[in-house]
C-alpha cells in the first residue's frame, strides 16, 4: 500500500470514528437502554455500507503475518481515535453537553473502576460479536440476513456490557475522563477486541489448513498406490 492509499485509509478511519461517535451520542441520548443500543447500530451500518475503516471491523481480516497489515491496523486505530475524541470534545461545547456528559461520566467510571482482566475478557466477547456482524454483512447475499448481523450484533454487545475500544474512545472524551489509567484501559480493550476479532478466523483457518493437509496426504497415498 503506497502513501496515497494509506492516506485514504486514514481518511476512512476518521469517517468510521465519526460514525461510531454519532452512534455513541444517540445511545447516550436515549433513556431506554434497548432503544439506545439499537440506534447505536447506525454507526456500524454506515461503516459497512460505505466501507469505512473501523479497527474492530478490520482486525478480523487475519493477515497478521504481513507487517503491512499491522501498520494498517495502527493507522486505522489512530484515525478512529482522532475522530471519536474530536467529536466527544466538540459535543462538550454544545447545549447537549450536560445531559450526554453526565451519562458518559457514569459509564466511564464503571469501566475505569473495573479490573484489567474483566475489561480484557469483556473486550474479547465484543470482538467476537463485531467479527460476526461484519462477516455476516460481507458474506450474506440476502438483504435481511446481510444487515441482521449489524442490527442484532451491536445491541447485543452493548446490552451485555462488552467493551468496544472505539466506542469507549468517544465515551471517555465526552466525559473528559482521560488519564494515564484511562489510556491503559483503552489499550487493554483494544487488545481484547483484537483477540476476539481474530478468534473465529484463526480457528477457521486452522481447520481449513488441516483439512487441506489431510486431502494432500491422501492424494499422495492414492498416487503411490497406482
Amino acid at each position: 500500500m503506497n502513501g496515497m492509499e494509506k492516506f485514504k485509509l486514514f481518511r476512512y478511519s476518521l469517517l468510521a470514528g465519526l460514525m461510531i461517535a454519532i452512534g455513541g451520542a444517540v445511545n447516550l441520548s436515549v433513556d431506554n437502554k434497548v432503544v439506545g443500543a439499537f440506534l447505536f447500530s447506525i454507526g456500524l451500518f454506515t461503516v459497512v455500507n460505505q466501507q469505512f475503516a473501523l479497527f474492530t471491523g478490520r482486525v478480523g481480516d487475519f493477515k497478521l503475518k504481513q507487517p503491512a497489515f499491522l501498520i494498517d491496523l495502527l493507522i486505522i486505530w489512530i484515525g478512529n481515535f482522532a475522530a471519536t475524541v474530536g467529536v466527544g470534545y466538540l459535543l462538550r461545547v454544545t447545549r447537549v453537553s450536560s445531559a450526554l456528559s453526565a451519562k458518559a461520566e457514569t459509564l466511564s467510571q464503571a469501566k475505569l473502576n473495573d479490573n484489567p482482566l474483566s475489561i480484557f475478557v469483556l473486550a474479547i466477547f465484543c470482538g467476537i460479536i463485531m467479527y460476526v456482524a461484519v462477516a455476516c454483512f460481507r458474506s450474506t447475499e440476502n438483504p435481511i440476513g446481510k444487515y441482521a448481523g449489524v442490527f442484532i450484533g451491536v445491541p447485543v454487545f452493548i446490552l451485555c456490557g462488552f467493551e468496544h475500544c472505539v466506542a469507549n474512545m468517544f465515551y471517555f472524551s465526552i466525559a473528559n475522563a482521560w488519564t494515564w489509567k484511562t489510556f491503559l484501559w483503552l489499550l487493554i480493550m483494544t487488545a481484547g477486541n483484537a483477540v476476539g476479532g481474530l478468534l473465529i478466523p484463526v480457528i477457521k483457518c486452522n481447520i481449513s489448513y488441516k483439512k487441506e493437509k489431510r486431502i494432500s496426504v491422501q492424494d499422495e497415498k492414492d498416487n503411490h498406490s497406482k
